[in-house]
């Protein structure tokens, strides 16, 4: 199954979080957040979303950094997506 995104909506996929930090220090893992840096996997075509013409920043394959409580998790095959708007990415990492 693909996920196609309608409007100002971005499919995510989350990277997975480092086990240890920089110092090496193990991590257990009821410690760890969820990242909120993810990969995009797909984008919507943007559009006139209420009343304001949206063009789309991001493209499939950016690295992102995005609000931690935003978007909708599903899950599809097995493999967790996140759907956020646009306007929840706060930065493409370079």
């Amino acid at each position: 199954m693909k996920l196609v995104p309608l409007g100002d909506r971005v499919v995510l996929k989350q990277l997975v979080a480092e086990e240890t930090t920089k110092s090496g220090i193990v991590l257990p893992g009821q410690s760890k957040e969820k990242p909120q840096q993810a990969e995009v996997i797909a984008v919507g075509p943007g559009g006139c979303v209420d009343g304001k013409e949206i063009k789309m920043e991001v493209k499939v394959g950016d690295q992102v950094i995005y609000s931690k409580y935003s978007g909708t998790e599903v899950k599809i095959d097995d493999v967790e997506y996140i759907i956020v708007k646009q306007n929840d990415i706060l930065a493409i990492t370079v």
